[in-house]
């Protein structure tokens, strides 16, 4: 099941790459507002998925988390018989 924070981070993170695509298609990247705007909301965007990839990478939807083996304890050496 999806935790919350994961759903709204994807939503926060998707919302402002529409917003980027408006400026687009308006026409507005031309101008320096435009730009700043662009950026600011790419900034966004990467943020709100740094952190849904998180949410997914500790919850074990993506990666895969290395077993930590534990070596046994080496036996010290047979005696020599004299």
């Amino acid at each position: 099941m999806l935790s919350m924070v994961l759903v709204l981070s994807l939503v926060l993170g998707i919302l402002p790459l529409l917003g980027v695509v408006w400026t687009l298609v308006s026409g507005m990247i031309t101008t320096v507002d435009g730009l700043f705007m662009s950026l600011i909301l790419l900034t966004l965007s990467g943020v709100f998925m740094l952190n849904a990839y998180w949410e997914m990478r500790d919850s074990g939807m993506i990666g895969k988390k290395k077993a930590v083996a534990v070596a046994a304890a080496p036996k010290p050496p047979a005696p020599k018989a004299s």
